[in-house]
Parts: structure tokens; C-alpha cells; sequence
């Protein structure tokens, strides 16, 4: 093993143990979960240990990455239940990934030379931010989509200098794969394809210009094109529907209309908004592009900034997303910011060393190595940087506690800072975040009780993940994916059904399936069902529950 990648490895156990630890702690201790990877872990359960195992039971309304590489671990939950019951598995995919980012910061601080004390406080900056920690500890999609975009713009930023057709090759397969994690990764595979053409365009050599710019965009927009068509056409081909996260009644577009909307009442004041949720996550980096653009563009070395334009593509439609309201204003939506400003302050460095490559490209370019720099102001734009990336670490925190700007994260200060005692209702409050989903446990933990056998309990998954996910009995449920829901939906006592899971016919339960079929089932049974059970609901903007039993 070769000295830079025994410090990769070094630098990815230091941040996973870390991640790792928390995030057990708060599935485990504190039973603090994320929808979100909830739904994932249910997903793959699905793939494995649904009455009808089949890999479509994946889902198509969001992209599959995250829960297709937590098959394996999923695959080990009927010797250690809680990798789906307590979504360890989650934790696991989310911190290891997340890790990875940390690795791709330090490798763009090792790739320009930086002193390896400065390159450390560059890596802890980053690797200790709340956001940063929390994403990399709770199971979110948020951690593999940072280090795909992370690892492409490391090889971006190599490929600008050195022409490497491998940098460039690299970086298209980074965007498919996040693309595959999140939606938005399209954007930043367009704009990656417009960085690309423009640099080849304008290298020196003039022959053959759009012939070879063509062949450049084509190298790394190429994998996201072939993942966008594939995930869409084999949605269509199983569900009949391409772009099923838009036209689904499971989709975000659905979801936002059956929450009353994305938050914001009017156009500027949703920019308003994403402004702050910027300023949150990092303060000062306006400051930082500002002059870090004036002192290059002096010496005619922009180029080498040009991949940032990836993730400012991510922000800005994310901006345009909540502005148009079809998106919520969750402050882990512009975390991309974070590896931005990141990235941004490692740009403002003097390179103290040639960028490294595999084989020089015919049209090379490398920036000017300056160790020779005047030591005053080596240090003084290492001082800036640092200041860039440490500043946003106690501003973050502190935003990360407003139920206003930080609605999913707000929560941690009672999970920081307890105290038992308090009647505030913001400490109220966060208590309610910090019990959602105890209620669904509960309730996987009384059907699990009943010893059914297979089949017994039907409900839609729009709600009931949180049941199915934290049960130790997954094949007692009848869920949409099943072959066979329609059919027992529609003659539950003739094909088996005892029990329907049902939550009021209000916001998303408008799309509940049994909601649908039978509208009075939560209010009177639709005169098929008896009442056994009725759970009113601990968590946050969580339905109340009643279970039905099935009369024959």
C-alpha cells in the first residue's frame, strides 16, 4: 500500500468511526429517525423479505442508490433485526459515504501541496460540520450525493491542468452515480458538460475545436444520460409511469400539494429564504468568491474554478425548485453549499506542487507552482480560508436550531442539551420531533406480538414504512408492492387480510390506498372492519392510527 492511499484510508476511518458511533447512538439510544432513510431501509427490505421478493419493489418514485447498496447489510436482518428495525443499515451506507467526502476534501488539499497542518484543519473544518456530522449519521441521501459530487469535482479540477482523459472519465461516472442518489444530480451533470465544452473549446491549439469539445462533454455527460434514460424507461416499462417522483401520487409534487405547499407564500420571499439557508450553512464564502475571482482573473487562471459552477448549477436549482414551489425549504436541500465553500477556500491557496496525473492530455495546462510564494501571504491566504471554513461551524450550529429555517434538525437541542424538566414550548416541541416514529414502532411491535402468519395486515406504505420497517415480521404485511395488493385490497376477508392499518383521510393519507378504496375505513370501518386498536400519535406531523380488524 503506497503512502497516499494508507493516508486515504487513515483519514476515512478517522471520519466514519465518528459518524458511525453517533449515528448508532441515535437509532439506538435515542431512536431519532429521518423519514427519509426510514423509507429507504423499508425499500430494500421489500427487495428481500416482502411476501413477493422482487427487485422492482425497490421503487421508482425516487432514485435507487441509496437503498440498492444497502441490500447487502439488509440481507443480515434476520440475524440482526436491527439493521431494518433501528435502520442501522442506514446509518452504516450514510456514514461511510459521507467519510468518503472527507477523504475527496483531503485529497484536493494533498493534490495542490497544501502543508499537511493546514490541509488537517481544511479536512476537520469540513468533516466537523453539524450538517456535515448529522447527514453522515443519520441515513440520509444527503451523504452519498456530497461525495459523488465531491469526487467529481476533485477530478474536474485535475482534469482542467492536466488534460487526463481518465480525470474526465472519472468524473462522468461520479455524476451518473449521483444522479442514481438524487434527482438534482442532473443539473450537475449539465453543468459539468458546459464546463467541459467550454475549456476544450478554448484551449490553445484552435484545430478541431468543436470536434474535440464534443468528444470531451460527451465523456462526462454520457453515464448520466444513460442512467437518466435507464431509470426512466424501466419506470415506465414496470409502473407506466417515466418520471414517476413528478406524476406519482407517492411524488414530491403530490406530497407538496397534500401538505398545503412548500412553505413559502410568494416568489421573493422563498429567495428570501434560500438566501438565509445559504448564510446558515456558509456565512462568509460571497466574501471569499468575490476575492478569490479578482486575484485570479488578474493573472488570467479562472479555469481552474470553472467545476464549482457544478455545485452553484445544484444550488441554483434548488433555489429555482423552492421558488416555484415544488420542493420543500429544508436546510439539508442547499447542503451542497458546504462542499462548495469548502472547495472554494482550497482554490485560494497558492498551489504548492504540480497537480498530480496519470498521463498528461496533449492540450495540458498546469497552473504555475508558486513555493517560492512570499511566506506572509501563504499564510495569510491560508488564514482567510481557514477563517471561511471554521466560521461557518458555530454559525450552522446555532441556525441548525431554528424551527423556522432548520425544521428536521431543530430537534438535536434536546437530544445536546436535555432537559427533562422544561415546559418551553420549543423544548416541546423538539421532544415531539425527536418521538417520531416511537408511535409506528409500537405498533410494529404489537402486530408482532400477534404471531400472524403472512398476509394478515395490509396498509399502504405513503405512512405505514415506519410500521413495516420496524417490524421483525416484515411478510405479515401486505404492502403495495406485493403482486397481490389489488386483489386483497379489493376482497381482503376472502384472500387472508385480518387487519387494515388505516390514518385519516387528510394531507397525504388522501393518497392512502385504503383511503381510497374505502374512504369512511378510518371513521367507521366501511362496515367490513371492527375497531381493535387506536394510537394517537407521539411524533411530529404523523397521522393518528386506528387498526380495523378484517370481519368475515
Amino acid at each position: 500500500m503506497n503512502r497516499r492511499l494508507r493516508v486515504g484510508v487513515l483519514i476515512f476511518l478517522a471520519a466514519w468511526l465518528p459518524y458511525l458511533i453517533i449515528g448508532v447512538y441515535l437509532a439506538t439510544e435515542v431512536h431519532l429517525f429521518f423519514g427519509d432513510a426510514l423509507s429507504r431501509v423499508q425499500s430494500a427490505q421489500s427487495v428481500l423479505f416482502s411476501r413477493t421478493p422482487h427487485l422492482s419493489a425497490i421503487g421508482f418514485v425516487f432514485t435507487p442508490l441509496t437503498a440498492v447498496v444497502q441490500l447487502p447489510l439488509v440481507a443480515l436482518s434476520p440475524w440482526w433485526p436491527e439493521m431494518t428495525t433501528h435502520a442501522l443499515s442506514a446509518v452504516i451506507m450514510s456514514s461511510m459515504f459521507m467519510a468518503g467526502s472527507v477523504v475527496q476534501i483531503s485529497g484536493i488539499a494533498r493534490d495542490r501541496g497544501l502543508d499537511p497542518v493546514v490541509a488537517a484543519v481544511f479536512t476537520i473544518c469540513y468533516a466537523a460540520n453539524p450538517m456535515v456530522v448529522l447527514y453522515g449519521a443519520n441515513g440520509m441521501s444527503e451523504a452519498p450525493y456530497l461525495f459523488f459530487l465531491a469526487w467529481a469535482s476533485r477530478r474536474l479540477i485535475r482534469w482542467v491542468s492536466t488534460d487526463d482523459v481518465h480525470e474526465l472519465v472519472v468524473a462522468g461516472i461520479a455524476l451518473a452515480l449521483s444522479y442514481l442518489t438524487r434527482y438534482d444530480g442532473g443539473a450537475a451533470a449539465l453543468a459539468a458538460g458546459c464546463v467541459v465544452g467550454w475549456v476544450t473549446y478554448r484551449r490553445r491549439d484552435g484545430r478541431k475545436r468543436l470536434s474535440r469539445s464534443l468528444v470531451d462533454i460527451t465523456l462526462v455527460v454520457a453515464p448520466s444520460a444513460l442512467a437518466f434514460l435507464a431509470w426512466a424507461a424501466t419506470g415506465w416499462l414496470i409502473t407506466g409511469n417515466a418520471f414517476a417522483q413528478f406524476t406519482s401520487e407517492y411524488g414530491n409534487a403530490a406530497i407538496i400539494a397534500q401538505s398545503g405547499g412548500s412553505g413559502s407564500s410568494t416568489t421573493s420571499e422563498a429567495i428570501w429564504f434560500s438566501i438565509t439557508e445559504l448564510a446558515i450553512l456558509a456565512p462568509l464564502l460571497p466574501i471569499l468568491v468575490v476575492g478569490l475571482i479578482g486575484v485570479r482573473a488578474r493573472r488570467h487562471r479562472l479555469s481552474p474554478l470553472l467545476p464549482g459552477l457544478m455545485i452553484v448549477a445544484v444550488l441554483a436549482f434548488q433555489v429555482f425548485g423552492y421558488a416555484r414551489g415544488s420542493t420543500f425549504g429544508f436546510l439539508r436541500f442547499y447542503m451542497t453549499v458546504i462542499l462548495l465553500a469548502a472547495i472554494v477556500a482550497l482554490m485560494s491557496v497558492p498551489l504548492r506542487r504540480p497537480i498530480p496525473m496519470r498521463r498528461a492530455g496533449a492540450h495540458a495546462d498546469p497552473a504555475p507552482v508558486r513555493p517560492y510564494a512570499s511566506r506572509w501571504g501563504y499564510t495569510i491566504a491560508c488564514t482567510v480560508a481557514i477563517v471561511v471554513m471554521a466560521s461557518a461551524l458555530p454559525v450552522t450550529a446555532m441556525g441548525m436550531t431554528s424551527p423556522k429555517y432548520a425544521p428536521q434538525e431543530f430537534a438535536l437541542g434536546s437530544v445536546v442539551n436535555p432537559q427533562p424538566d422544561s415546559v418551553q414550548q420549543k423544548y416541546l416541541d423538539e421532544q415531539r420531533v425527536v418521538r417520531s416514529f416511537s408511535t409506528e414502532r409500537a405498533l410494529a411491535e404489537y402486530l408482532d406480538g400477534l404471531a400472524l402468519p403472512d398476509g394478515s395486515v395490509l396498509c399502504d406504505t405513503v405512512y405505514g414504512f415506519a410500521v413495516v420497517v420496524q417490524s421483525e415480521r416484515p411478510r405479515q404485511f401486505v404492502i403495495p408492492s406485493d403482486r397481490d395488493f389489488a386483489q386483497r385490497l379489493n376482497a381482503p376477508a376472502d384472500l387472508g387480510v385480518r387487519y387494515f392499518l388505516t390514518v385519516p383521510v387528510e394531507g397525504r393519507g388522501v393518497a392512502d390506498a385504503i383511503n381510497q378504496r374505502y374512504p369512511t375505513m378510518y371513521e367507521n370501518g366501511a362496515q367490513i372492519g371492527a375497531l381493535v386498536l387506536e394510537a394517537r400519535n407521539d411524533g411530529a406531523d404523523l397521522p393518528d392510527w386506528r387498526v380495523y380488524q378484517i370481519m368475515r
